[in-house]
């Protein structure tokens, strides 16, 4: 029988805030409290609260140019004195700021195990905030940290690989899951899509995350365009928010913002919607696109991450846009061209989104999750002789 473990998460986004990585590890810790681990939060400190017993709340700041996302400082003193109280069997890091290198150098200091999630391409990111020059150091920065630790998981086999060939050890894939009981099509509803003002062949696209230039926004704009020219009544809804917001929320014709959404709220609106579009290129794995499959839409993505991973083009759920290896005008040529076909083609999207909803039933959290509490375990076991040789590179 596995013994109960102690678990520190170190984290420098959590609920309430909104985005993929704060919602999946809210998760992992409910998983893991349930299964009656003893789990831990390291993370900033958020507007006038108070910590949960055994949490450790440290000062942040505000991300620059993402309101309402921080990042938290250095605490290295702080998690030496706590965990030397009271010592964890393990430590999950799941951002890599100075918050998380803090606590990866404290629990190497005192030969705790350590683990890590490689969530985002920061150095990629860099370029849309005007510090394309510091890419290569982010990305050698990035390297450095998950090499220290005794395994970083990655969401799909493209990424692992790819990595790799970058010179990162000690990768282990674990996917990400879908709560398919919440997201499910019988949420959708008529008296939402007639408050949107379409009539029932009408196509509604959809776009959920956050309204962020890396994100590839204008792609979707384009897209959209294209098809109002050809169907004026069709929509385009923007679920999310975002430094973005202010500039793209300028009342176009057939466009609608709603904001963060929520539980069902959510769900209603992937439910409600026909089409999803995905342009970003930039990302690790991308959960809404999990969403929308469990919901039933038919999906636009480019072939990377979790597309690449769990999608076949044309068949179950999507039509797959190659990336054209850079070449950027021919990418997106390719993607409006998959978006208007889906435009004028009801029964194919009904089609592809019944085949996205059977794909999404494979891919529930528990199943994800008890693999993932597995190598927690599989770690915290290792001996202490062992864990100098990830300290040591």
């Amino acid at each position: 029988m596995k013994k109960n473990l102690d678990i520190v998460i170190v984290t420098d986004t959590y609920p309430p805030e909104v985005n993929g990585v704060a919602l999946s590890i809210v998760r992992v810790v409910r998983h893991l409290r349930s299964a009656r681990h003893r789990v831990r939060l390291v993370r900033p400190r958020q507007q006038d609260e108070a910590a949960n017993e055994g949490d450790l709340l440290v000062r942040g700041l505000p991300l620059p140019r993402y309101p309402g996302l921080r990042f938290g400082l250095p605490a290295w003193r702080r998690l030496l004195r706590a965990w030397r109280e009271e010592r964890p069997d393990v430590v999950h890091i799941v951002t890599e700021g100075p918050l998380g290198w803090s606590a990866l150098l404290a629990a190497r200091q005192l030969g705790v195990p350590v683990t890590s999630d490689y969530r985002t391409h920061f150095d990629a990111y860099s370029s849309h905030y005007g510090l394309g020059m510091l890419s290569a150091a982010v990305r050698a920065v990035l390297r450095a940290f998950h090499n220290r630790t005794d395994l970083t998981f990655v969401p799909t086999a493209a990424l692992e690989m790819q990595m790799k060939r970058q010179g990162y050890r000690r990768l282990v894939r674990v996917e990400r899951g879908v709560d398919t009981r919440l997201f499910n099509p019988q949420r959708r509803s008529l008296e939402l899509r007639t408050s949107w003002g379409v009539k029932p062949h009408d196509p509604v696209f959809l776009y959920v995350g956050r309204l962020a230039p890396e994100k590839n926004l204008e792609l979707v704009r384009a897209a959209f365009d294209t098809i109002r020219s050809e169907q004026p009544d069709a929509r385009l809804l923007w679920v999310g928010d975002g430094p973005a917001r202010r500039r793209m929320d300028d009342g176009r014709p057939g466009e609608i913002f709603t904001g963060v959404l929520h539980g069902s709220e959510l769900a209603a609106h992937y439910a409600s919607a026909d089409i999803f579009l995905f342009p970003s290129v930039s990302e690790t794995f991308g959960n809404v696109l999990l969403e929308a499959m469990a919901s039933g839409l038919a999906i636009v993505a480019f072939d990377l991450a979790a597309a690449r991973e769990h999608m076949t083009d044309g068949v179950d759920a999507s039509l797959l846009v190659p990336a054209c290896d850079g070449d950027e005008l021919r990418a997106a040529a390719s993607f409006i061209h998959a978006a208007r076909r889906l435009a004028r083609q009801p029964d194919r999207r009904r089609h592809l989104g019944r085949a996205a909803r059977e794909t999404a039933e494979g891919l529930t959290w528990p199943v994800v999750l008890n693999r993932f509490e597995a190598h927690l375990h599989a770690c915290a076991a290792q001996p202490k002789a062992a864990l100098g040789v990830a300290a040591a590179h």
